[in-house]
């Protein structure tokens, strides 16, 4: 009777170590779901704002070309853009979406097609102007799903991705009309647009500097982006002073709106890594 009750106390407690076993894995999963799905977001955010800045980062190099601007290196950063966009494009549609988002994601990618084969023409003034308008397009189209995929999100960090890669993005626009304003374009609209962005990105830099989710390393990110801006708005303040014929100041524009680039991506990167940080579960 003894060794019954022995024989049956141990499979019960095999039967309870599996039951406890089976309670615990789908909670494991679950949080390794979590964890790759913040990663996938964060790393969505960042695609759809390098769509945003790139759209005006291509008609940038575009106007460049045309204006003579180092034109055979600038059409050859337009194919390599290219086929980066092409690349992100693909990826964002290879993941599962809402309705809301598939729609926006469609509309930006429809556009890009148009850009895409406008970029293929001559740099010419009709032709610059057709790209000038898809790239505001696009712009305002892939800002909309930058916004939308980060609202999906469950932490504040998110917010922060999206912004410093649209202070990319205002960056590149900056210089594109900066380069348009030299090309003898000095409409109202074209010099009251750069004034607006310059103050949108000095606002959006100091938003970014003292947001208190900064890590350590997002925060060194953010001050290389400030340095840089420095050499770049003060080559754009110079157009005020109406140095139209000042070639130096445009290669300094040409020049150091690449460099902010750079170094703003690494800051939307590190966001991104901090992001998928704090949307870990805690174990």
């Amino acid at each position: 009777m003894l060794q019954f009750q022995v024989v049956r106390q141990t499979i019960f407690s095999l039967i309870l170590m599996v039951v406890c076993s089976s309670m615990l894995l789908p909670q494991s999963a679950l949080a390794a779901a979590k964890e790759s799905g913040a990663v996938q977001q964060a790393n969505d955010i960042v695609s759809a704002g390098r769509l945003r800045m790139q759209s005006q980062r291509l008609a940038k190099l575009y106007q460049q070309a045309g204006m003579g601007l180092n034109a055979t290196q600038s059409l050859q950063q337009v194919d390599v853009s290219v086929a980066e966009i092409n690349a992100e494009f693909s990826r964002l549609g290879s993941s599962g979406r809402k309705a809301n988002v598939q729609r926006e994601l469609a509309r930006s990618e429809a556009l890009w097609q148009e850009m895409r084969a406008a970029l293929k023409q001559p740099p010419g003034p009709a032709s610059a102007e057709r790209v000038n308008q898809l790239a505001d397009e696009l712009m305002i189209h892939t800002g909309k799903l930058s916004m939308l995929i980060e609202a999906e999100g469950e932490t504040p960090v998110g917010r922060l991705i999206d912004l410093s890669s649209r202070l990319n993005m205002l960056s590149q626009r900056l210089a594109r009309l900066y380069l348009l304003a030299q090309g003898g374009n000095r409409a109202q609209g074209v010099l009251v647009d750069i004034e607006q962005a310059r103050k949108e990105f000095t606002a959006g830099l100091g938003e970014l500097d003292s947001a208190r989710e900064n890590s350590s390393a997002s925060r060194d990110a953010v001050g290389l982006a400030k340095n840089q801006w420095i050499f770049f708005d003060s080559a754009i303040g110079r157009l005020s002073m109406g140095d139209k014929g000042d070639g130096k100041a445009v290669q300094n524009v040409v020049t150091s709106s690449e460099r902010i680039a750079q170094v703003l991506d690494l800051a939307s990167a590190q966001y991104a890594r901090d992001y998928a940080e704090t949307s870990r579960p805690v174990r």
